[in-house]
């Protein structure tokens, strides 16, 4: 089943509180999926030529000490890393291939959860309330973020098949529904060079869009698109360097919820977590159509 949010900050006095206003949102979507949980944070971009990336480990003894000493020794004494829970955010002078291409080689009992500038993504098993808590989302700041709360059906529950997924630089999806040619379309997407870290379908949809954004794409493209190609029930919260963006399948057989006010705009599979946030009495509140991509942008 599934339960997504998306929160898109207007108003630049929200940034300080958008860990604290998408914490409930998430937590309501509680029944929706108890068996984990992850959130995607656009915060303040990295430096001009650096690389943000997180990592996680299932390895709860895991020597980040050791970890972070051969970073510094192999991408220069600049590199930061920051340690939350059992993920670690690390910001280095270097390309994000160049980065990845490391860590599958040197490290690959670790598991990236997201590349880019502004970027950040933590997920684990558990209920939402105590990922949340572990992760003290409720304290980050940023512009815009995305959450979901999962329900295993088509894949086992474990950290790494949780959402949300990032195959792109700065690009985050999280998915309710399943998609029917996802293992089709995998391997056309691997011949294409996206590279994938699970049997996840939702996985294969962020890399889908990924390779249309490569291909030269907009965001809304990319969605518009995979109107055509991407086969099977499914709302999309998407998120970019700089946007946001909402869509269901053709059909419209999954629960999505849109309102938005001059401060914010919000998503979620029902409406009692957008209800959390201040000011939605006076919020547009609707029901996406099929087929039809709804995005905000920073510049807009």
């Amino acid at each position: 089943m599934c339960g997504i949010v998306g929160l898109f900050i207007k108003n630049p006095d929200l940034e300080k509180k958008l860990g604290a206003l998408l914490s409930p949102m998430l937590i309501e979507m509680t029944e929706r999926g108890p068996d984990s949980a992850g959130i995607a944070v656009y915060g303040k971009s990295a430096e001009e030529g650096m690389t943000r990336m997180t990592v996680l480990s299932i390895d709860p003894d895991y020597s980040w000490d050791k970890f972070t000493k051969e970073v510094k020794e192999v991408f220069g004494n600049s590199s930061k890393i920051e340690l939350n829970s059992n993920h670690a955010v690390m910001t280095l002078q270097a390309e994000a291939k160049t980065v990845q291409g490391w860590l599958h080689d040197a490290h690959p009992e670790l598991y990236m959860t997201s590349s880019g500038t502004n970027i950040t993504i933590y997920k684990e098993q558990g209920l939402p309330v105590d990922v949340i808590e572990r992760f003290d989302v409720s304290s980050m700041t940023g512009t815009h973020a995305l959450g979901h709360t999962r329900m295993a059906t088509e894949s086992a529950v474990t950290t790494s098949a949780s959402h949300p997924f990032s195959t792109g630089e700065d690009l985050c999806l999280v998915h309710n529904g399943s998609l029917c040619n996802h293992n089709r379309l995998r391997r056309t997407l691997e011949r294409k060079g996206v590279e994938f870290q699970t049997d996840n379908d939702s996985e294969v949809a962020a890399g889908y869009l990924t390779w249309r954004l490569q291909e030269g794409d907009t965001l809304d493209e990319a969605l518009q698109a995979g109107f055509e190609d991407l086969d099977g029930f499914y709302t999309f919260a998407v998120g970019t360097h700089d946007g946001f963006a909402v869509v269901k399948d053709p059909i419209g057989a999954k629960p999505a919820i849109l309102a938005e006010t001059d401060d914010w705009v919000a998503m979620a599979s029902e409406f009692r977590a957008i209800a959390t946030l201040p000011g939605v009495e006076n919020a547009k509140i609707w029901e996406p159509e099929p087929a039809r991509v709804y995005s905000w942008y920073r510049d807009s």
